[in-house]
């Protein structure tokens, strides 16, 4: 689909002056085709009644209560770097008829228009609107026209725009009719807490009610749906009804899914304690944080993962993984005192699992002899040391996704299908107590909301969003996903809102998204289940030395009051409670312990 381009002043000016004489010759005859049967017909046009009667793509708009124009409400849409925050709704207008499309706005190069008039689609803008200007375009419809679609919309990567009291008048077409009924209601994917849907579009619907059993599950504006907080090993009905404006639908054919039996249809560990600590140990280097023996690592600390094995080249598969040498690392263990320790800390209930990559390690499978290399060399790292399983730790260009592959659910690059091979090759050969964790950075994964990959036009980032396909592909086989909620930029989440780390909104935005699921580069028919709870924990730096974005306890804390309890939320509103979160992962032991051990001790004096 073209994108809108932002029109030259030149030329505007010129079809202003244009439009000027036009109407200064046309003003007697506009009034003697007026009729006192023309109307304000835009449902919903001040926003009184939040987003009803809308549609905004990506999710990018929300009603606030300040500014306004007129009323207590007002449209606000937030454009990003490839969505211009179109809020739409399409109306019922007579044929051969002439219509007036008004709206005040406030920002920058906000616009208005028609669509799907029949003769000349309008529009109209304004370059700058620091303060309420109106908005005012008009256009007749075709012979054959019973519908149009009018529209606000701002202009990519800029700021918020807002809108408020339009109005189309003119008027009105035959009574809508509710939609038909909804076909092709499929289960796509279940764990043992969920069950996506999806089902084939509607024509003329501008909603989607589910329901399971008799009760309302949600409404969604796509034809996708994630239903949550279901009981494992148990089996579920489904429907779903379109609605718009004149009502809803009848109710689609039901679907049955059974849920999966509790621990995520075979992901490992599901021995863990409820609540997890985990953290890396540097074992295979030094830095100034200092070397910590396995003996040494405190109980606190339920999953040790071992930084880190690396590749003898970025695209051989070929992982190796040794202690840190004396001349770096004065008091390290021998091997066999490594060994023995990691069997003390299994005996205790312990997991020590293998962590693969780090930001020196890029590991990039692009070739299948690359995958199988992958796999021979873990699993001799594994048996050598009598690990319990792995963690994915790819960053960097690791994992990035080639042009033209768009949709997660089915990827085509060779570097992120055959990682996705290898790894369940790896679950097969160790069984249901392998334990797989994954600690990607939020440009892999929440970043995911806003871009994905290449884009539709080409140019952006290919490695945005590219962890999703194996986070998907694996979800059954996944213990932990611990997204590293540091080192990062600011992240978009549900609200449209940009969050920064460092405090406790950084930390419920992102684990929100991860126990909420969200639209991938906001297509509403790609859409990204939520993982369950027990399959989340959230990932800071343990110091301010171990990395940017450190959170104090005091705002530890506060995320995990909110996402577990829904208190101290400030004023990001969750989509959910989830007291079943696994815990935390930090970088690292060794800089916890640099640190006296703050982060540990915060983590045991809360879950006690």
């Amino acid at each position: 689909m073209e994108r809108t381009r932002r029109p030259a002043l030149y030329p505007r000016l010129v079809a202003a002056l244009a439009a000027a004489v036009l109407t200064a010759g046309g003003l007697v005859a506009a009034a003697q085709t007026a009729r006192a049967a023309d109307a304000d017909i835009a449902r919903n046009g001040g926003f009184e009644s939040g987003l009803t009667g809308w549609s905004c793509t990506a999710g990018s708009g929300s009603v606030v209560t300040t500014p306004v124009h007129g009323g207590s409400g007002a449209l606000k849409g937030t454009p990003a770097g490839n969505d211009n925050a179109k809020c739409s709704q399409t109306v019922t207008v007579k044929p051969d008829s002439a219509y007036t499309l008004s709206s005040w706005v406030r920002g920058d190069y906000v616009y208005l228009g028609a669509s799907g008039t029949g003769t000349t689609d309008v529009s109209t803008w304004t370059q700058s609107a620091p303060d309420w200007q109106r908005l005012t375009t008009s256009f007749r419809t075709g012979p054959g026209t019973t519908s149009v679609t009018v529209y606000t919309h701002g202009w990519y990567g800029t700021p918020a725009y807002y809108a408020d009291d339009l109005t189309l008048v003119g008027p009105g077409g035959a009574s809508e009719q509710p939609p038909a009924v909804p076909t092709g209601l499929k289960a796509d994917s279940v764990t043992s807490t969920s069950v996506a849907l999806s089902w084939a579009p509607v024509a003329g619907a501008t909603g989607y009610t589910v329901y399971r059993g008799a009760a309302k599950a949600l409404d969604v504006s796509g034809t996708s749906a994630t239903v949550t907080g279901l009981s494992p090993a148990t089996a579920y009905s489904f429907q779903v009804a379109a609605t718009n404006a004149a009502g809803a639908s009848a109710l689609s054919p039901a679907v049955t899914a059974t849920t999966s039996a509790s621990g995520g249809g075979g992901g490992g560990g599901t021995d863990l304690p409820a609540h997890a600590l985990v953290g890396y140990l540097h074992s295979s280097f030094a830095n100034g944080s200092g070397y910590t023996r396995m003996a040494d690592v405190p109980a606190s600390w339920d999953v040790i993962n071992l930084a880190f094995g690396e590749p003898t080249s970025v695209t051989s598969g070929d992982i190796r993984f040794g202690l840190c040498p004396a001349a770096e690392c004065p008091n390290v263990e021998s091997a066999a005192e490594f060994k023995a320790a990691i069997k003390a800390k299994q005996a205790a209930g312990k997991k020590v699992l293998i962590s693969i990559g780090g930001a020196n390690g890029q590991v990039q499978l692009s070739t299948t002899a690359a995958r199988d290399t992958f796999v021979s060399s873990v699993s001799k790292i594994i048996d050598e040391y009598g690990l319990d399983g792995l963690d994915i730790d790819f960053e960097g260009h690791s994992l990035s996704l080639n042009t033209g592959d768009t949709d997660f659910r089915n990827p085509t690059t060779p570097v992120v299908v055959n990682l996705i091979s290898a790894i369940k090759t790896l679950k097969a050969k160790y069984g249901a107590d392998f334990v797989l964790t994954m600690a990607p950075e939020t440009f892999f994964v929440q970043l995911g909301y806003q871009y994905y990959g290449s884009g539709p036009w080409g140019g952006q980032d290919p490695r945005a969003g590219s962890y999703l396909p194996v986070i998907h592909a694996l979800r059954d086989d996944l213990t932990l996903l611990h997204v590293q909620d540091y080192n990062s930029g600011p992240i978009m989440g549900l609200d449209n809102q940009y969050h920064s780390m460092g405090g406790a909104d950084f930390h419920i935005a992102m684990t929100d998204m991860l126990l909420t699921g969200f639209p991938v580069a906001g297509d509403t028919t790609k859409v990204f289940p939520a993982l369950r709870p027990d399959q989340v924990a959230i990932g800071l730096p343990a110091s301010t030395q171990a990395g940017n974005g450190h959170t104090s306890p005091a705002e530890v804390n506060k995320a995990l009051n909110c996402l577990t309890k829904k208190t101290d939320c400030g004023s990001y509103q969750t989509h959910g409670t989830w007291p079943a979160l696994r815990g935390l992962m930090t970088w690292s032991i060794n800089w916890d312990r640099f640190n006296q051990w703050e982060f540990s001790r915060n983590f045991d004096a809360y879950f006690g």
